[in-house]
C-alpha cells in the first residue's frame, strides 16, 4: 500500500532533504506525484529532435507549478560547503582551471568552486532554476544548454574538467551516449568528467521511493549500474575510467585530512564484480537489500566515477 498521511509526509520529507518543521502537506506531495509521473511519460516519449524543447517545457513546468520545491528542497544540511564538496575539489584539483558543470540547480557547489579559485560556468536546461537562484561571483558565468550537445554551446577542447551531480538520471536514456560525446568534444586533451548518480540497485531514488514503487515512475529516467556506465564511457571515446572511492566519515574522522577520496580502475572492477552477484536476484527489492547490505565492503552507496579524455597525436 503506499503510505498516506504523516507517514507520507516524513517519507517525503527523507527523501528530498526536507526540514522537519517545513510545512509540508498531503495534498502538495499528491500533486507533485502526479506532475512527476505525467511529465516523465512526456520525456520518455518526446521525439529526439524536439527534446531540448520538451524538457526545458516540462522542468519549466515542474518547478513552476510547484514552486516551493525550490525552496525547500535539499535545505537541510549541518556540513560547511568546504567539507561537503571537498571531495570534488580534490578530484579535479587545485586551482586555478576552468570547470564547468552540467545541471547546476541553484548552483551551490559551482558557485563553491568559483569561491574557491576556479574559472567555473554553471548551465541549466530552464531558466526556473540556475542564475535567479545563484549568489554573484566574478569567476561564475551562467548559460543555458540542452545538457547533450555541449559542443553546441561551448567553445571544443576548452575545459580542464566538467562536473555533473545526480544530473544523468535525468538524461533521456537514449541521450546519454551523446552527453558523454558531448563532454568529451569540451574538454582539453587530459581533462577529467567528474560525476555522481544514484545507483540503480539502490533505487528508485526520486519520488517513486517515496511511494513505495520498485520502478521509476518519476523524473529520474533511468538508474544506472557502474558496469553500463563504464561501457558507454569507453564507447564515447574516453580512455581511462574509474570509480571513485569515498572513505567513510568514520575513518576520516580518526585520520583527517590525510585520507583522501581514491579514484580507482581497480576499485571500478570490483564493484563491478559485486554488481553481477547482486543482479542475479530476481526483484528489485532483493537487490536492494544486497546493495544495503554490501556497503559493509564498500559497495558504493551510489555511483561516483571519473574519466580522462586521452591525449591526441601532435603532426
Amino acid at each position: 500500500m503506499e503510505p498516506r498521511g504523516q507517514e507520507l509526509i516524513d517519507r517525503y520529507k527523507r527523501n528530498y532533504n526536507i526540514p522537519a518543521g517545513a510545512d509540508v502537506k498531503e495534498e502538495m506531495i499528491l500533486a507533485h506525484w502526479e506532475l512527476e509521473k505525467r511529465l516523465a511519460k512526456q520525456l520518455l516519449e518526446s521525439d529526439r529532435e524536439k527534446r531540448w524543447v520538451t524538457f526545458e517545457r516540462c522542468y519549466s513546468a515542474l518547478y513552476g507549478e510547484l514552486k516551493w520545491l525550490n525552496q525547500l528542497i535539499n535545505t537541510v544540511t549541518t556540513i560547511s560547503p568546504s567539507e561537503l564538496y571537498s571531495e570534488w575539489i580534490q578530484l579535479i584539483g587545485q586551482p586555478p582551471q576552468k570547470v564547468y558543470e552540467v545541471g547546476s540547480g541553484k548552483g551551490e557547489m559551482i558557485a563553491y568552486l568559483a569561491s574557491c579559485g576556479f574559472e567555473c560556468r554553471a548551465t541549466e536546461i530552464t531558466r526556473e532554476r540556475g542564475q535567479r537562484h545563484a549568489t554573484e561571483n566574478h569567476s561564475l558565468s551562467w548559460g543555458l544548454s540542452d545538457g547533450i550537445h555541449l559542443d553546441k554551446f561551448e567553445t571544443p577542447d576548452s575545459y580542464d574538467a566538467v562536473i555533473s551531480n545526480q544530473v544523468i538520471e535525468h538524461l533521456h536514456p537514449d541521450d546519454l551516449y551523446d552527453h558523454f560525446k558531448g563532454v568529451l568534444s569540451i574538454l582539453i586533451d587530459g581533462g577529467r568528467y567528474i560525476f555522481c548518480s544514484p545507483h540503480r540497485f539502490l533505487g528508485p531514488s526520486d519520488i517513486s521511493a517515496v511511494f513505495k514503487q520498485d520502478k521509476l515512475l518519476g523524473m529520474h529516467l533511468k538508474e544506472y549500474t557502474y558496469r553500463e556506465l563504464a561501457e558507454l564511457l569507453s564507447r564515447a571515446g574516453f580512455k581511462e575510467i574509474y570509480a571513485v572511492l569515498i572513505i567513510p566519515s568514520k575513518v576520516k574522522k580518526v585520520f583527517g585530512g590525510a585520507v583522501k577520496p581514491r579514484a580507482s580502475n581497480f576499485y571500478l572492477g570490483y564493484l563491478k564484480f559485486l554488481e553481477t552477484l547482486i543482479s542475479t536476484l530476481p526483484r528489485q527489492a532483493l537487490r536492494r537489500k544486497a546493495a544495503k547490505l554490501s556497503r559493509l565492503i564498500l559497495f558504493a552507496t551510489g555511483i561516483f566515477m571519473a574519466a580522462r579524455k586521452g591525449y591526441r597525436e601532435k603532426l
